[in-house]
């Protein structure tokens, strides 16, 4: 009996060595509400080229350091997050986005898209 070679992380059952596309990568800036809504706007026409959500996986990289410099600035979190996830929901996804809290300097929200082909 043989069995099976473990596949590569980018392989695909039955479909060979073709790789999987490289995820689609945003960064988005400025204050909360803007780069919520920037992010989906972003996400919806990542949906069209991709032409199928059920082959969507979505994660989402929050700066903390960016996000406590809104915060001091002035910019709410709630309900604008909330409310964010809500619309999310409504598109239909196979699960919700993962949110990836980094410790590390750069710009508020970045956006993966991963996907199959």
């Amino acid at each position: 009996m043989t069995h099976p070679k473990p596949l590569r992380s980018t392989q695909r059952p039955g479909r060979g060595d073709e790789p999987l596309p490289a995820p689609l990568t945003w960064t988005f800036d400025g204050s909360i509400e803007t780069c919520l809504a920037d992010l989906e706007d972003t996400l919806r026409r990542a949906i069209v080229m991709v032409g199928d959500v059920a082959r969507i996986a979505l994660q989402i990289d929050l700066s903390l350091p960016a996000l406590q410099r809104r915060v001091v600035a002035g910019d709410a979190l709630q309900p604008a997050w909330g409310e964010f996830l809500e619309r999310l929901a409504a598109y239909g996804l196979p699960a919700a986005p993962r949110v990836r809290p980094l410790r590390t300097e750069g710009p508020l929200a970045t956006l993966v898209v991963a996907y199959r082909n």
